[in-house]
């Protein structure tokens, strides 16, 4: 089984491709190919990727590539986590906002709109080959903003099997699962649990937390109000967040 990488070059790799050897028996996959037409960061990157991979004696072979539509050919998966223009379009998006005495952020707000704009094309240029070269793959989508670009996905390629993924939720889950192991000494599955969440992306908060048939949101909820009100200057309002009665994820504190 082939999977192969948009943005191969990202050092969000090296965990990817640990992921995968990992899950060897769940993912057998033969061919990890990491695409990136940043040669450097491919190089550099790609290569420790691959000495990860031979070292854990691997079956699959990591391959490089600056080359798209080769990197996507006869592909079962596609995984896209570019950033278009860089980190300098980045600082950019956020930027902006501050320029305008707004908030900066590459998901939400003018800066998740800028960077909406030049990523949603390439995204869909993806799609394109795949329709072509790899028909059936699915495309499993990493790059912010990650809503706007799985939505213009299922509208603009819905010959193309999409899912977009965030890595906020899981995080999260496990910060909880954590924090009641450290502060009430529970040892949860974390596959028997459950969070709720509403929003999208980096834009969401927690509203509901289950153990199997057990309601544990209370006790999660007034953990996060007790820290919150040890800090002298708290990263949110004590009584916005009584409130509220959901807690924000990270990125809005």
């Amino acid at each position: 089984m082939k999977v192969s990488v948009i943005g191969g070059g990202s050092t969000y790799s090296p965990e990817l491709v640990k992921g995968f050897i990992d899950r060897q028996v769940d993912l057998p996959i033969s061919e990890l190919w990491l695409m990136d037409i940043d040669l450097k960061r491919l190089e550099i990157v790609g290569g420790f990727a691959q000495r990860m991979a031979a070292a854990a004696g691997s079956p699959f072979e990591v391959i490089l590539s600056s080359n798209q539509a080769e990197a996507i050919q006869d592909s079962r998966y596609v995984i896209t986590q570019l950033r278009v223009g860089m980190m300098a379009a980045r600082r950019e998006d956020e930027y902006l906002g501050r320029r305008h005495g707004l908030i900066g952020q590459e998901t939400t707000g003018v800066g998740g709109m800028s960077k909406a704009l030049r990523t949603i094309p390439v995204i869909l240029s993806v799609a394109a080959d795949m329709a072509v070269l790899s028909p059936g793959a699915l495309l499993v989508n990493f790059t912010n903003p990650a809503g706007l670009v799985t939505e213009a996905l299922s509208r603009y390629a819905p010959q193309v099997s999409s899912v977009g993924l965030c890595n906020v939720p899981i995080t999260i889950k496990m910060e909880i699962i954590n924090g009641l192991a450290e502060h009430a000494g529970m040892e949860i599955n974390p596959q028997q649990s459950l969070l709720e969440m509403v929003g999208l992306n980096h834009l969401s908060w927690c509203r509901g937390f289950r153990v199997g048939e057990q309601d544990m949101w209370s006790a999660v909820f007034e953990n996060y109000l007790k820290k919150l009100s040890e800090h002298d200057e708290p990263e949110w309002d004590v009584n916005t967040i009584e409130a509220l009665g959901m807690i924000p994820n990270y990125y809005l504190t």
